[in-house]
């Protein structure tokens, strides 16, 4: 068993991405950069700054990631998102009762709206440019596994579109850092089960005890009265016909989302930096409960991605077989399993793996934003790179594994070797535990 001496102090660093010590709080973050409060509509570029990655650990060398990574920005997925809104504003205005900066909202509405008929979920010139961007960077991070000569990639994706065109994007990347590629795409009904995994009868009982901890959330931080004194003229008008906090959020929602196109409208500015913090925590908290470890909902909702881990432990069990060797992996074996899906298979899976404190159980949920940010985990084109590395040839030692979250360097629930490396028996072991405990108790 190989042991390194020295911890990196890049992955002290990095471990502080999800650390509340010595940080930035939620409400700081989301004041310096507004996009942050989007949740899972946050721009991937937009997200928070990075650093350079650890350096490989001498006398090894990577030779397989397993991945997982959502689609890129895409429109609102509703009809309803946009004319919910957009016919509110329409009748108040025909009725006289919008002010004017009401009026100028409800302008914006009518510009943008036609730029969603028949596009709605649909990945956006945005969400394909983080996908590029993506793929680039892994070619050259990891150019060991993806500038090798005749590589082959192992590339699948749900069937819905905006996931394929996502695949699509990054692998395009992949294709051109290195020509000689071999990328194998597959996209099939009968992937379903791991790559976008339904919720169990169980984990649907446990989500309704979390509804009702929702609902009270919600309706702790809504505050929609100073936002209808802004657009409408008349407050009984208000009280008589619209419902208001429902109101807000719609708004916000087409606000955040903003940041998927490459467009000059913008709503935020309707709301003050408390309101953002407040729309934001409401949805911290409610995607927290539906796909967190979250004790309201028996801390068993991260398992909705059983399946995915079972599938991630699985493939790298062949590949890392096929290598103990430390000969040259045969040119039919993947170095590369990219999955492409969606932010409720990327978030339950990073809580399920235990990514830096995506985990974390938290009993009082007015303290969650304090180690638990939704935003860190699950932006647009949010992705889990697993990074496998060997020995090189003729050197004895076990095999190693970096997790990294959205590209950035994660914590995992073992001991590490060195920095951000763990040996692969041990978090193997760890998880089908796991797995075990899970499945005994139904």
């Amino acid at each position: 068993m190989v042991r390194f001496k020295a911890t990196s102090l890049l992955f002290i660093v990095f471990s502080l991405y999800f650390s509340p010590v010595g940080a930035q709080s939620a409400q700081e973050e989301l004041k310096a950069n507004r996009y942050l409060s989007g949740s899972n509509y946050l721009d991937y570029d937009h997200q928070l700054s990075t650093t350079p990655l650890t350096p490989t650990p001498k006398g090894y060398e990577p030779f397989y990631m397993s991945h997982y990574g959502r689609h890129g920005s895409r429109w609102l997925i509703g009809e309803g998102d946009y004319t919910m809104p957009l016919g509110i504003l329409r009748e108040a205005n025909a009725e006289g009762k919008l002010t004017a900066k009401g009026k100028a909202v409800l302008d914006k509405l009518e510009r943008f709206y036609p730029t969603t008929v028949k596009r709605l979920g649909e990945l956006t010139t945005v969400g394909e440019r983080q996908h590029h961007g993506i793929g680039n960077r892994m070619a050259k991070n990891f150019p060991e596994i993806f500038k090798a000569k005749n590589v082959p990639i192992d590339a699948r994706s749900t069937v819905v579109i905006r996931c394929i065109l996502s695949m699509e994007a990054e692998c395009e990347e992949l294709a051109a850092a290195n020509p000689t590629a071999r990328i194998h795409n597959d996209v099939s009904e009968s992937f379903q089960y791991y790559l976008n995994q339904g919720w169990s009868d169980r984990l649907r009982h446990a989500s309704r005890d979390g509804r009702k901890v929702r609902g009270e959330y919600e309706r702790k931080y809504s505050h929609p009265e100073r936002l209808m004194k802004v657009l409408f003229n008349d407050q009984q008008y208000v009280y008589d016909n619209i419902r208001a906090s429902s109101l807000m959020r719609q708004l916000f929602e087409i606000a955040a989302n903003m940041q998927s196109h490459d467009t000059n409208i913008e709503l935020y500015s309707l709301f003050t930096d408390e309101e953002v913090y407040d729309q934001w925590r409401i949805r911290n908290v409610g995607w927290y409960l539906d796909y967190g470890a979250a004790p309201q909902t028996a801390g068993i909702m991260p398992f909705s991605q059983l399946n995915l881990l079972k599938n991630i432990i699985e493939t790298a069990d062949t590949i890392v077989s096929l290598s103990s060797n430390l000969e040259p992996l045969s040119s039919k074996t993947p170095q590369a399993t990219l999955r492409f899906g969606h932010e409720v298979c990327v978030m339950p899976l990073a809580c399920l793996l235990e990514l830096g404190q995506c985990g974390a159980q938290v009993e009082n949920l007015d303290t969650l934003d304090r180690v638990w940010r939704n935003y860190r985990i699950f932006p647009m084109a949010c992705n889990v790179q697993l990074v496998f590395y060997r020995p090189k040839k003729g050197k004895p030692g076990d095999i190693l594994v970096k997790a990294l979250l959205n590209e950035r360097e994660m914590t995992m629930p073992a001991t590490p070797v060195s920095g951000p490396y763990y040996r692969w028996e041990d978090l193997r072991q760890y998880y089908l535990e796991k797995i075990n405990i899970f499945e005994e108790k139904k």
